[in-house]
């Protein structure tokens, strides 16, 4: 009976964990489609995983019959490192593309239970025709193949968020102007999908960063307690989202609050998602075994890959200096030369460094593993896990 009941609650822990892996990797969970498993565990384990959230973290967890949805509020909104992106090419959006986002999501929401791709792009190229839109110089017509491509991987976004669901059809015949696309509209997922305290247009800003925190602002704590909380929820949001956190990015009450409860803070982490804390002397990374609670990844093969890496041990061993972009661009042209047998094949043509560069320096800003301006780069802490020493030979006895 003991080995039994041992059983029973591993097996339980496991799919808690899981549910709580589902969530903090795809914020949306459908009933419908490839996440169901996930939403059963999630919605066997909502009451614990809403329980957890709410303490550690202030994020709300929404769940009913067709949708899980974990409500993150971010931790800083200077994060420029995590754009929406192409589903097929991984390309980030641009201004234009989220503005098209917010044109087609706001058609949506007074949409019938379908539309098609042809009746919502006459609808947001209404919505662009707004005064104001054309005066910030936002301009969207619909004339011309590349129009047309944007607006199509805003929808491939929609789709893949669980928003819009294809019926028939397929979006490169609208692109090339050669047919439709019928959509249903999972109204559900609709209605979770914005994650703010409060709505948009509740908002009387004239800033972007003015509006911006007004969106994301939070009743200030009026006791101890409270104060203690939001720090811990502060720190918890930034451990479980961001790949490293700095001891030298924190206020001095954070910095206090988080060398005291370090231990418990982590240890709550594991104990809900599996991470371990690696803590060093300037922070502490949250690392997944079994690596898939991260968008960005090292190393990886290919080209891009290998070059990140090749890139990454260069920087490691400048000892932190600001390291001229025209000075990596070099180091690119010597590894494309040196590996050009197993690179593709036009990584050595003229001007290839400079994409491989900044695809590279993308990556490594986006773990954290640089500080990057308009014209250098330079190494963060936590780049020297990617530094190599001088070898050692043992000579045999």
């Amino acid at each position: 009976m003991s080995s039994l009941a041992d059983a029973l609650s591993a097996s339980r822990t496991d799919e808690y964990r899981r549910a709580a892996r589902a969530l903090l990797r795809r914020p949306i969970v459908r009933a419908a489609g490839p996440g169901s498993d996930d939403f059963t565990l999630i919605r066997r384990h909502v009451s614990e995983l809403r329980g957890w959230f709410d303490r550690n973290t202030g994020w709300r967890l929404l769940v009913d019959s067709e949708v899980a949805r974990l409500v993150k509020t971010v931790a800083t909104t200077a994060e420029h490192t995590h754009p929406a992106r192409d589903v097929r090419s991984k390309q980030p959006f641009g201004r234009r593309r989220y503005v098209l986002l917010c044109l087609a999501l706001a058609t949506l929401e007074r949409a019938d239970s379908q539309i098609t791709l042809g009746k919502l792009a006459e609808q947001v190229v209404l919505g662009a025709a707004d005064p104001e839109l054309v005066a910030a110089g936002i301009a969207f017509t619909l004339q011309g193949r590349e129009e047309r491509g944007d607006l199509v991987s805003v929808v491939r976004l929609l789709l893949d968020l669980g928003v819009l669901s294809r019926v028939a059809g397929d979006e490169d015949a609208f692109v090339k102007d050669t047919g439709d696309v019928l959509y249903d509209v999972e109204r559900r997922v609709l209605a979770a999908l914005l994650a703010a305290p409060r709505g948009p247009s509740t908002i009387d800003a004239d800033g972007f960063e003015e509006r911006l925190a007004a969106l994301t602002a939070e009743l200030p704590p009026t006791t101890d307690d409270l104060r203690n909380q939001r720090i811990r929820q502060h720190l918890t949001r930034r451990l479980l989202d961001e790949p490293v956190l700095y001891y030298d990015e924190l206020t001095e009450t954070e910095l206090a609050y988080l060398t005291g409860q370090r231990a418990a803070i982590t240890l709550r982490i594991s104990e809900l998602t599996g991470l371990k804390a690696e803590v060093r002397a300037e922070g502490i990374a949250m690392v997944d075994p079994a690596d898939d609670l991260t968008d960005v990844r090292m190393p990886e093969s290919g080209t891009e890959g290998h070059a990140t890496l090749l890139l990454a041990e260069y920087l490691a061993g400048t000892g932190g200096r600001a390291v001229p972009l025209t000075e990596l661009y070099g180091k690119v042209r010597e590894f494309a030369t040196e590996n050009r047998t197993f690179w593709r094949r036009n990584a050595t043509e003229p001007g290839a460094e400079t994409e491989l560069t900044t695809l590279a320096l993308t990556r490594l800003e986006a773990l954290r593993l640089i500080e990057l301006t308009e014209d250098t780069a330079s190494a963060r802490p936590a780049l020297s896990r990617y530094a190599l020493a001088e070898p050692t030979i043992q000579e045999s006895r």
